[in-house]
């Protein structure tokens, strides 16, 4: 249970794995994650969204991006590996009906979890406008899996280096501007582009979805850590979220939560480079 059943270097930090987890893919909908823990006994457990499933193989695609200790040692995994634990689906679907034209906005990493979202508003007979942003090219994923699904696709970098130079926002707000706003807006990426995106749309009047991804340990409410503001409520990003309304988060509370453990986190990945330096000598003198 729970091997590696395929893994890709989307780009320099960014993987995707391919997990056996035929219960998780049978139950799972588009909008909900999973907590992934490399030692069932001591390890930490890092929440992802699943990007894609197979029921019928029984697998869930799970997309990550190499930024901590233990998304490092994830990402040393290979083919035929197994996770200690995946705990899901965990979180609340997205609420999918045909509504129209549905604008879905992603940054960076973002993108993964857009994924099976697109998929399920084009299941349900909507309109579906793409709109991918990265710094620069080495950095877009799933651009064949969007092009394939989207009605109209955007891709925007920081640089140019790929679509239009410029920010997802800037095409979002055309697109609201236009005769033919959209039903909804969904933005999944970094808290400061979907903060952006949610002030682009609200002069407009668009429904603007988020999903918020915050720090998260046990996935049951119980810890307090994923606590976020919505409409000056405190709600739980693990059980009441992921998905919100994105004129209603304080942004800049979150963020801030956010940064609580970067010096801890800091460390953690600086001795679990050193402890990899120490590992590649040894083997190498042997």
């Amino acid at each position: 249970m729970y091997t590696i059943l395929e893994k890709r270097q989307l780009s320099a930090d960014v993987f995707y794995f391919k997990v056996e987890a035929p219960d998780i893919a049978r139950n799972r909908k588009a909008g909900q994650f999973v907590l992934v823990q490399l030692d069932i006994e001591y390890g930490e457990r890092v929440p992802l969204t699943i990007a894609d499933a197979n029921a019928e193989e029984g697998w869930i695609a799970l997309v990550f991006q190499a930024v901590g200790a233990t998304t490092l040692k994830l990402s040393r995994k290979n083919q035929g590996d197994k996770l200690g634990a995946v705990l899901g689906p965990l979180g609340n679907p997205t609420h999918i009906e045909k509504k129209g034209t549905v604008v879905c906005v992603g940054g960076g990493i973002g993108v993964a979890p857009l994924h099976p979202i697109v998929q399920a508003h084009k299941a349900a007979g909507n309109k579906v406008i793409v709109i991918m942003g990265a710094r620069n090219k080495d950095l877009l994923i799933f651009e064949d899996e969007m092009r394939a699904l989207a009605d109209e696709l955007y891709i925007m970098t920081d640089d140019g280096s790929a679509g239009t130079k410029g920010l997802v926002t800037e095409p979002l707000k055309q697109i609201c501007e236009s005769q033919c706003p959209p039903a909804e807006v969904v933005a999944i990426g970094p808290p400061i582009m979907m903060k952006f995106c949610a002030l682009t749309t609200k002069p407009f009047n668009v429904p603007t979805t988020v999903s918020l991804n915050t720090i998260m340990i046990d996935g049951t409410g119980m810890c307090g850590g994923c606590r976020v503001s919505i409409g000056g409520e405190t709600k739980f990003v693990c059980v009441d979220g992921p998905e919100f309304d994105g004129h209603l988060v304080d942004w800049d509370n979150m963020m801030m939560r956010m940064k609580s453990f970067k010096d801890r986190e800091a460390e953690d990945l600086h001795k679990c480079r050193m402890e990899a330096q120490a590992d590649a000598i040894a083997k190498g003198a042997k």
